[in-house]
């Protein structure tokens, strides 16, 4: 078999695993904007929010150490105990949740049926206030994120591609967990929004506000809800790139491959989050091999997602699995 074709199934099945973590993050975005209609300017913020979170109490960090040691001139660092990673991913989501409660009553409450550019402009000061709040909460350097995931080259992949093609394909064990991870949050969250009585109500806060208060839907209770299942969504994606590559605050630029993803897969569609983002992982990694290592001098993987999202806007604006607007005039 050809060597291009053996680099094209490696390079392919790599974009993939990609594009697994591509939709992890965009997953947040869809959920906000299904209960809303806006898009949650702070989804990449909370990841990071809620990664910093579960390593400082798995590690057992003093919250706002670095404020009562200068207020007080201790030096408090941690607390003389390290917390087991299953009961430090609890209490992280645990506190995604209290974080979801006081986003409600201290914003959005306030918001109710408000033009969706005045609730996009509140969430880029959430945005910008949790990054902040977590700096100042669990200090700015970079920290390591180990909850027990396997990491390292696949070696049962490995052998077998060997085995058969004489070239063994490259694939990362915690990328294979990301995926297995995607997939079942994915059939989770697509049965909720589908079949449950508060996912229908999901859809009607996002048409109409004050039409959806009429029937007795509770608006308050539904955004504590997504924002609590979204902050959930945030902190898988987050131990997933802070296993990957640290938790760091450009862990929260990572919202920025989610535009494309929603681009491609409709900004309401929970399926259509993962088709995009394995579009998007897939084709970055191909046009990379194919045409921008030897034709352009590389580094394409930065620009191509959001080239192809422009050039697919031009022939579907609403996505692959968004909805079509259809107004009569």
């Amino acid at each position: 078999m050809p060597d291009i074709v053996l680099y094209a199934a490696e390079v392919t099945l790599n974009g993939l695993m990609a594009g697994v973590l591509y939709a992890l993050v965009a997953l947040g975005f869809v959920l906000i904007f299904k209960a809303s209609g806006i898009f949650n300017y702070a989804q990449g913020v909370l990841a990071l929010f809620a990664a910093l979170t579960l390593v400082g109490i798995q590690k057992g960090q003093v919250p706002f150490a670095h404020l009562i040691n200068a207020m007080t001139g201790n030096h408090y660092t941690n607390f003389p105990w390290e917390v087991p990673a299953i009961v430090a991913i609890v209490l992280a989501a645990a506190v995604m949740v209290v974080l979801a409660i006081i986003i409600e009553k201290v914003v959005l409450k306030h918001l109710v049926n408000q033009a969706p550019i005045i609730l996009f402009m509140a969430t880029i000061g959430m945005a910008y206030f949790l990054e902040g709040f977590g700096d100042v909460m669990w200090g700015s350097d970079i920290k390591t994120l180990d909850v027990g995931l396997p990491q390292g080259i696949n070696e049962t992949i490995d052998t077998v591609t060997y085995n058969m093609f004489g070239y063994g394909f490259f694939i990362d064990n915690l990328d294979i967990v990301a995926a297995i991870v995607a997939v079942l949050l994915v059939s989770a969250l697509t049965v909720f929004s589908q079949y449950s009585k508060q996912g229908r109500a999901l859809r009607a806060v996002a048409d109409d506000h004050q039409a959806a208060l009429s029937v007795g839907i509770s608006l308050r209770f539904i955004w504590i809800l997504v924002w609590s299942i979204a902050g959930f969504v945030a902190l898988v994606a987050g131990i997933m790139w802070g296993s990957k590559s640290g938790v760091q605050f450009s862990l929260s630029l990572i919202a920025l491959k989610a535009l494309p993803v929603l681009m491609l897969g409709g900004f309401t569609s929970i399926p259509g989050a993962i088709v995009g983002g394995l579009i998007i992982g897939v084709g970055e990694k191909l046009f990379e091999l194919l045409i921008g290592a030897p034709f352009l001098g590389g580094a394409t993987e930065n620009w191509f997602a959001y080239v192809l999202a422009l050039v697919f806007l031009v022939f579907r604006p609403q996505g692959l699995f968004g909805e079509k607007i259809i107004e009569r005039v």
